[in-house]
């Protein structure tokens, strides 16, 4: 069985980049086929891949230039690769993976993490919102085509696999697949992770790319009420001058850390604070294998990945608040330090998203596709 993975773009550390390198541990002899590619901003595991770019590669090699140009170059880049030879493509897409040309004939399995935002829900963008006049005419323009593209792309793909049962359901809404849609929740690797004897810190942490969607600001601000309690706060991206200008003296940032150094932030750390909606989401399932709970907004993938306190913090694995303000994450951190959590708990309810069984569940469903396909008769 000869397999091509195929990822949007590999210029960021993400959730949707730990997936395709789960892929490849699936199918270690399948190259990866891509928009960009760019070494230094991603996983160090891709380096053992075999990766095959698109000339949008020479245009984009960060994702600020990924964003400016991404409309119309990336997906013309990727409408131009055709990959021939193949029994399967296997895709992890949100965006353009589905765009490469593939031949007839050839199984398309797209691990999809959430239909195209841009093209379904623009309006889930703060620049479309405030777009106005013909920068809003230029806008819907765009937005239409892309749609468009997107649409007809996805109906090339034979099987959709993604995260939990509210993307499914999504997915179904936007795409209207043909077959069912499989579930089998993304992971991590359980052993980057440890559970401390006894947590040395006495911070909270957030661990995220410092973007206005993920709303790292709210957290700011709430620490800046509560100049007593520290924050360590992880991460990069292009709101970090403006967050570290807005942060108070006990709350203090990171970046460029390494797994060693990451993994220790989370065993010792009193809990992470989630302050953004996510699909999926990885990070709790990371603060939750060292044994620390989270302090979640309560929507997303956080429902479907972790286990909300209801009244015994003993079996619970995260404590949600319901409003995306900062008086609400002070809420609920002044009612954590009221709770004991069991890390022992917490740690046994992350191990069911470990990488092996991922990579189990995803050989499995493509063995089984391609051992099922009707083969062409002639007649």
């Amino acid at each position: 069985m000869k397999i091509a993975i195929v990822h949007d773009e590999l210029v960021r550390r993400g959730g949707a980049e730990q997936v395709t390198l789960l892929m490849h541990q699936a199918f270690p002899d399948a190259p990866i086929y891509t928009s960009t590619y760019n070494p230094d901003l991603t996983y160090d595991g891709f380096k053992d891949c075999k990766i095959i770019t698109s000339w949008f590669s020479h245009i984009a090699k960060n994702e600020k230039k990924l964003k400016r140009f991404f409309f119309p170059f990336s997906i013309w880049s990727m409408r131009s690769m055709r990959l021939k030879g193949y029994d399967v493509v296997f895709m992890s897409t949100t965006t353009c993976a589905k765009y490469v040309k593939i031949d007839k004939g050839t199984q398309v399995i797209a691990f999809c993490h959430y239909p195209f935002r841009l093209a379904w829900f623009p309006e889930s963008y703060e620049e479309y919102n405030k777009a106005r006049g013909l920068h809003r005419l230029a806008f819907n323009y765009a937005v239409s085509r892309i749609k468009s593209i997107d649409n007809n792309a996805s109906k090339q793909i034979d099987w959709y696999l993604t995260n939990t049962p509210l993307i499914k359901d999504i997915i179904k809404k936007c795409y209207n697949p043909r077959n069912e849609i499989k579930v089998i929740p993304a992971s991590i690797a359980m052993s980057n992770f440890y559970v401390a004897e006894q947590p040395a810190g006495d911070y909270y942490l957030v661990v995220s790319r410092l973007e206005s969607h993920k709303k790292v600001s709210l957290v700011i601000k709430a620490f800046n009420q509560m100049p007593d309690k520290k924050l360590m706060v992880v991460g990069a991206g292009s709101e970090k001058e403006k967050l570290s200008k807005m942060a108070g003296t006990n709350i203090l940032f990171k970046e460029g850390l390494s797994m060693d150094i990451i993994a220790g932030c989370y065993a010792n750390c009193k809990a992470l604070i989630f302050p953004q909606e996510e699909d999926f989401g990885l990070v709790p399932i990371e603060a939750n294998a060292s044994g620390r709970p989270v302090i979640a907004y309560g929507k997303g993938g956080v429902t479907y990945t972790t286990i909300p306190y209801e009244g015994h913090s003993e079996q619970a694995t995260s404590l949600f608040f319901y409003e995306q303000t900062p008086d609400a994450i002070v809420k609920a951190v002044n009612q954590f330090e009221t709770l004991e959590f069991n890390p022992s708990f917490i740690r046994n309810h992350a191990e069911k998203f470990s990488e092996e069984a991922f990579i189990d569940s995803v050989r499995q469903f493509v063995e089984e596709k391609q051992s099922n396909k009707p083969e062409n008769i002639e007649f």
